[in-house]
């Protein structure tokens, strides 16, 4: 399966800008089978979901499906959400035929005070594309690692974020954790840039092997790259490191 890690600024707040920017970027793609942005990519990592949010029919959805569509590929990344009242960081997986799944923020980052404005979800799930078993999670959910368990035999964990430079470390080192750990590759995508609070974003996006291996890791600009994950590599690691088989499932 081919993949393609979208590391972007993003504009403070502002959703028709970035969805136009992230035209302008995606149009330099070519054939992949899956684009990955960051953690709300329409808005960076606003509390002001009340004058941002949008619903499941509003501009940064349907740009989603039409981008999925005309790039003949799934795209993922988080969005500010309204829905029933309520607000969530949410997950959309968008396929090119329009199909999606959808996975609402477990953890939500008590030092941004992110519980106050948002609903946190409680459904982990597991996305069925092309032969693979992803498992997409946002940002903070990375610091937990029996949210992450891989009792579900997952091949691909999906991390959409926007992680401060300032704790960078965490990021890189748990990144690497759960690759080996749980014996799948990590795609992970972070934004760069300063957003409208003033906290600078690094990036470090990242493509890490099944035994941990960094593929790819980009720091301090915008970038976009394309890999190619291979299961016949990922079936290697785990018959010759069968670990997996000694889980705790609880």
């Amino acid at each position: 399966m081919n993949i393609s890690l979208v590391q972007s600024e993003l504009y403070w707040e502002d959703i028709d800008k970035n969805l136009s920017n992230f035209d302008q970027k995606l149009d330099k793609i070519g054939q992949t089978d899956l684009i990955i942005l960051p953690e709300m990519f329409s808005t960076g990592f606003s509390m002001n979901a009340a004058a941002v949010a949008e619903t499941m029919d509003g501009s940064a959805v349907n740009w989603m499906r039409q981008t999925a569509a005309k790039k003949q590929c799934a795209i993922t990344g988080s969005l500010i959400l309204k829905e029933d009242g309520k607000f969530f960081n949410r997950l959309i997986f968008m396929r090119p035929d329009g199909s999606f799944d959808q996975y609402d923020k477990k953890h939500l980052f008590t030092m941004a005070k992110e519980e106050e404005t948002y609903s946190a979800g409680t459904e982990k799930i597991i996305v069925d594309y092309l032969g693979w078993k992803i498992c997409p999670l946002i940002c903070y959910d990375l610091r937990f690692p029996i949210w992450n368990r891989n009792l579900e035999d997952y091949d691909l964990a999906i991390y959409v974020a926007n992680w401060p430079d300032r704790r960078s470390y965490h990021w890189r080192s748990l990144l690497t954790a759960r690759a080996i750990e749980n014996q799948c590759y990590v795609a992970a995508v972070n934004r760069v840039g300063t957003d409208g609070k003033d906290l600078y974003y690094s990036g470090h996006s990242s493509l890490i092997d099944p035994a941990g291996e960094i593929l790819y890791q980009k720091a301090d600009v915008e970038d976009i790259q394309q890999f190619d994950i291979s299961k016949e590599h990922l079936i290697d690691v785990r018959s010759r490191l069968p670990f997996l088989k000694d889980r705790d499932n609880f």
